[in-house]
């Protein structure tokens, strides 16, 4: 059964991209928090409105209530505009989100600033499912994580997706392969291609590890010491740590509550300088373009933590390897992006790897989530914002190109 469409009942809201660039930028967010907490006491708050305070209330460590308010805005309303950069829109794009943290969606805001597309997101959630009448839209995109929380949502959209009556991107059914445990077996046997097998262990598992009842070959085959331990269902680098032996592996578990864990083999990625080069791809229609180059002394990078902005000399080697990447990095791993980007399947997502020591693509995750933005000082990074213009056309080229294949599409049925 096809969806009908109908004109969109949105409300319209601050957004994403807005709120946390303000955040991002240092501005005091208290007085919208209080003109907004106003208007709900007042009982003239709007829909959209709710949904701004629930991030403001995330954007300022309040997580947990931004996610109470989040729920009880979507138990009423589910659909919010965020509009073009100009009065006429030259697309209307329909975002398919799940009721999770803001991490938990793809910020997509972000690569439409700026642009003619109006953003409709539409919250998939378990009480309400999806609507009878789809809203109007050129083109959708599902932008739920694989995470445990959008499984359902995911589910409901992949039940409607055969009649989907628009293209749909990054198709539900695929992001589910993205899970740590799931992607090194997509991807293995790759050539040119690196990824760790990573296993979930049990708690109990690990304790019987540190205390030599079995080995580390009874978790998973490549398992040894050194190894990456984290709880599963983390993210950010939350429990993440490398353990050298069972001694050290016993006083990581003494310190943590959770019962199941993901592991995996260490891989020292250091180059000759002893520094840690850690990149973020963004894929787009099977094309990778560069995002940012962390370099730090430590193996466990994080853009922030790599202190890029106190460093001219790493934002210099930064540059150099934007500014080449397509005829170096691009070039080097072309065989191994090619083969990853057909096994994944997904129109649009972000890949976190290196270089292992023998030159090969080492590839520490993937996902459809991670935030790509052009937030960080144009003063400071004078080469990412024409980097990231870079991204951003691509994103909407490709939903220009699939909305158009729908126009072909109709103009053909109409004949």
């Amino acid at each position: 059964m096809l969806h009908p469409l109908a004109a969109p009942d949105y409300a319209d809201r601050i957004g994403f991209a807005h709120l946390t660039r303000q955040a991002f930028e240092g501005v005091d967010l208290h007085p919208l928090r209080e003109q907004l907490l106003a208007r709900i006491a007042e009982g003239t708050a709007q829909a959209g409105e709710g949904l701004d305070l629930s991030l403001i209330a995330q954007l300022m460590g309040e997580k947990e209530t931004g996610l109470v308010i989040q729920s009880e805005v979507l138990s009423f309303h589910q659909l919010f505009r965020t509009p073009a950069a100009v009065p006429k829109p030259g697309l209307r794009v329909l975002a398919l989100a799940a009721d999770i943290d803001m991490g938990g969606n793809t910020p997509i805001e972000f690569l439409l600033e700026g642009s003619d597309i109006e953003l409709l997101t539409l919250y998939v959630t378990k009480g309400t499912g999806l609507p009878e009448a789809l809203p109007e839209h050129d083109v959708a995109i599902v932008v739920a994580s694989d995470s445990e929380e959008c499984r359902e949502a995911l589910a409901l959209i992949e039940k409607a997706a055969p009649h989907w009556p628009r293209p749909l991107l990054n198709r539900p059914e695929l992001i589910g392969n993205l899970d740590r445990d799931k992607l090194f077996r997509l991807l293995a046997d790759i050539p040119g291609l690196d990824i760790p097998v990573t296993a979930n262990a049990t708690r109990a598992q690990l304790t019987a590890l540190s205390e030599g009842r079995i080995a580390c070959a009874e978790i998973t085959s490549e398992l040894h010491f050194p190894m990456i331990v984290r709880p599963r269902g983390t993210h950010a680098g939350v429990g993440l740590a490398k353990v050298d032996d069972a001694a050290a592996l016993a006083a990581y578990l003494a310190e943590r509550q959770e019962q199941d864990f993901f592991v995996a083999r260490f891989v020292n990625y250091a180059s000759h300088d002893g520094l840690y080069r850690k990149v973020r791809l963004t894929m787009v229609d099977g094309r990778p373009y560069a995002c940012h180059m962390a370099i730090a002394d430590r193996w466990d990078i994080w853009y922030l933590n790599a202190y890029m902005a106190f460093s001219e000399e790493k934002r210099a080697e930064e540059a150099v390897f934007m500014q080449d990447f397509d005829r170096a990095f691009a070039a080097r791993h072309k065989h191994a992006l090619d083969e990853m980007s057909r096994r994944v399947g997904l129109d649009y997502f972000i890949v976190d790897c290196a270089e292992n020591q023998s030159g090969e693509l080492l590839v520490f995750e993937a996902d459809n989530t991670a935030v790509v933005h052009n937030m960080d000082s144009p003063i400071v990074f004078p080469y990412k914002p024409p980097q990231m213009r870079k991204i951003f056309a691509a994103f909407t080229a490709m939903l220009s190109r699939h909305a158009k294949g729908t126009a072909k599409s109709d103009a053909g049925s109409a004949a």
